[in-house]
């Protein structure tokens, strides 16, 4: 058997030892899981703040102090000018008062009504309205503004209350997918793949750190060469990452059948510019990319940690990198064609981030087909040196530490 064939079984000797080592204990299965507390966790602190905001929602309203006729008409135009606003922007519902006394008066004790929330209050002749309100850049004055313009208008013209229009609305696919929905794909290529890496790729610090405490490192190294040892868990924890994948792969096809056709139809509208088959192949081939960068790294930097203290210390600034090369794709994401997103393409952390969401809002392939050999070229480059300081990390507690001075 030749150097390179002992070489390559030694390696999968290795990644096959560290795959088993990881997936046959009981806390894989938590690992494997953690997606699912996270979403229940997520799930619960959304139903909260739901809830809370329903209830205050409740308790908003918007008042208008005017006489039966004036009211009348204010209710005929929200009822025209709200449906085509956004439910998003939360407009509370239109309440109108008789005018009892000064209106004046009475519209600063409706705005503070300490039971009911009351953005805004409209009160005199609707031609000459008088707005008063407590947030000093309120929307919700200036709707009703709108309103008493909508009204006086319509008394104006003689019309009433009904509808003069009656339309008919027909949706029509398009035949090609929307700049929002290319947008919208391509931010979520970008987080699932950070979340993905943030996940996976860290624990390559926690292993090597761990088996530099027990003594397992020196005992393989005595085995196998150390580039063999590192290749090797880079490898295995590859092997990981791919098998976390496909289970959650596996997962999210089969709830996405039994989502309801509503919200079906609405996902439907989210697409890449390239096509789910290559923007699959591609998101596939970023994620192998950026896996290997960042877990070369990783093990390299656990391979210099002795202590369980000293991981504790190296997951700050490893965690605050990655956050830094996710803003970096965003930042991309949001601004294609600028230098910042020429700059997120170059730069080899965060190239396969941005490449991903390049791939979402583009149709080009020949940005894809460079990206990757430029990816692949700083793969070998980040391994070959974390090689070198996995060795050096090793022996500093393997062997003799290095001399610089020695006697004649």
């Amino acid at each position: 058997m030749n150097g390179t064939a002992r070489l390559v079984r030694q390696t999968l000797t290795i990644a096959r030892r560290d795959f088993i080592a990881t997936v046959m204990t009981p806390m894989f299965l938590v690992f494997l899981l953690a997606p699912l507390l996270f979403a229940g966790f997520g799930a619960m602190g959304s139903l909260g703040a739901m809830t809370v905001g329903q209830g205050a929602e409740g308790k908003e309203k918007l008042y208008a102090i005017a006489s039966s006729q004036d009211a009348a008409r204010l209710r005929a135009a929200d009822a025209l000018i709200r449906p085509a606003i956004a439910r998003e922007r939360g407009l509370p519902p239109l309440a109108t008062v008789a005018p009892t006394g000064d209106p004046a008066v009475q519209a600063r004790a409706l705005l503070s009504d300490p039971d009911i929330d009351v953005p805004a209050v409209l009160y005199g002749p609707l031609d000459r309205p008088q707005l008063i309100h407590a947030n000093p850049v309120s929307t919700t004055a200036r709707y009703m503004a709108a309103l008493a313009e909508q009204a006086v208008r319509d008394r104006r013209a003689g019309l009433g209350a009904a509808p003069l229009s009656q339309p008919t609305f027909t949706r029509v696919a398009r035949d090609s997918t929307s700049l929002g929905g290319k947008s919208a794909a391509a931010t979520f290529a970008v987080v699932s793949l950070f979340v993905v890496t943030l996940m996976l790729a860290g624990q390559a610090v926690g292993t090597m750190a761990e088996e530099r405490s027990n003594k397992v490192i020196e005992v393989l190294a005595a085995a196998v060469p150390l580039e063999s040892v590192f290749l090797g868990k880079l490898i295995g924890m590859f092997g990981v990452a791919i098998l976390f994948l496909a289970f959650w792969a596996a997962v999210g096809i089969n709830i996405t059948a039994l989502l309801p056709d509503d919200f079906a139809t609405a996902l439907s509208g989210i697409a890449p510019a390239l096509g789910f088959p290559a923007f699959a192949l591609l998101y596939i081939l970023y994620f192998t990319l950026a896996y290997m960068l960042l877990g070369s790294v990783f093990l390299t930097v656990g391979a210099q940690a002795t202590t369980p203290r000293e991981i504790q210390m190296l997951s700050l600034p490893i965690t605050i990198f990655q956050m830094a090369m996710f803003g970096f794709a965003l930042a991309a994401v949001g601004r294609p064609g600028t230098w910042i997103a020429t700059a997120a393409e170059l730069f080899p952390f965060s190239s396969p981030f941005a490449m991903a969401g390049h791939a979402a809002t583009s149709a080009d392939i020949w940005p894809h087909i460079a990206a990757i050999a430029w990816q692949l070229l700083w793969v070998a480059i980040t391994i070959g040196i974390g090689a070198r300081l996995f060795r050096r990390g090793v022996l500093q507690s393997a062997g003799p530490k290095l001399k610089w001075f020695r006697r004649g």
